[in-house]
Formats: structure tokens, C-alpha cells, sequence
């Protein structure tokens, strides 16, 4: 007996879809990112920040969402010319390349899910973990999870 075509594809599309759902960055309700893994993710998000390069209209996107956002490590500067390139702002960098490039989102969905980036590692920022020597702590701890690219601390 002939089966239909559609239950071939059912299986391979149901699994599919399985493995999707463990995905480093999946997707929320509302197209940007379902946080839940700070380690997996900040690695994740390293990655997309040193792979993704943004055409000149996505760079200008990039700008105009970081520009007006606190850093959570340094609030007198913006998530865009954050003090310095620790592995926070990698993290938060390679976020808003991957929402912007292989999402689409717009400057002010960047924000807010950055944002929740930031709310999500470390929920009562001081804003001034830059000047006060705490780049090497987790981000959870006020840090900035170190300054070595692939030394992230936890």
C-alpha cells in the first residue's frame, strides 16, 4: 500500500522541528530571543559578533539601537561605546547582530531584547562594574564576565 507523500516529510519535519527547539538562540514569541542559558547563549552570542558583518543600512540599525541603551557596566556610556570590549558587550554585540541580520528586527525591538539581555544576566546592574574592578566577575555578580575573547567567566 502506497502511503502519502505528506507522511514521508511528516517524521523528518516533526524531528526537525524537535532540534529547533534546542537551537542556542530560539526564537520567542515575538521573533527575538528566549533567554534561559547565560553560558550557552554569551558563547553563542560571541560567535555571531565576530561572524556576522552588517551591511551599511544594518550598521546604521545596530547604531540607532545601542546608542540609546545604557551599558549595564558602564551606564555613563551606551551599550553602543561601551568603556571597553569586555565579554559582556561581545555578548551584547553578537545579540544585536544576529536580531538585525538574520531576524530582521528593528532598532527599537533590538533595544527592548537586548535589554532583556541585560535584565536577564544581571538584574540590578550598578553601572559602574568598569570602574569599580569588577570586569572579572560573572555578569550575574555585577562583572563583565573578563576582557579575554574565549575566557568568559561564569
Amino acid at each position: 500500500m502506497r502511503r502519502p507523500s505528506f507522511v514521508i516529510w511528516t517524521v523528518p519535519l516533526a524531528l526537525a522541528a524537535a532540534l529547533a527547539g534546542f537551537a542556542v538562540a530560539r526564537a520567542g514569541a515575538d521573533g527575538g530571543i528566549e533567554f534561559g542559558d547565560v553560558r550557552r547563549q554569551t558563547l553563542e552570542f560571541h560567535r555571531y559578533n565576530k561572524n556576522i558583518v552588517l551591511t551599511a543600512e544594518q550598521q546604521a540599525v545596530f547604531e540607532k539601537a545601542l546608542a540609546a541603551l545604557p551599558a549595564p557596566c558602564c551606564s555613563d556610556r551606551s551599550a553602543l561605546t561601551c568603556c571597553c570590549t569586555c565579554n559582556q558587550a561581545r555578548a551584547w554585540w553578537g545579540l544585536a547582530k544576529h536580531l538585525i541580520a538574520d531576524r530582521g528586527l528593528d532598532a527599537a525591538q533590538v533595544r527592548r531584547e537586548v535589554k532583556e539581555w541585560f535584565e536577564f544576566t544581571n538584574p540590578r546592574p550598578a553601572g559602574d562594574a568598569c570602574y569599580r574592578g569588577r570586569c572579572g566577575r560573572p555578569f550575574h555578580q555585577d562583572g563583565c564576565g573578563g576582557m579575554q575573547e574565549g575566557e568568559v567567566v561564569f
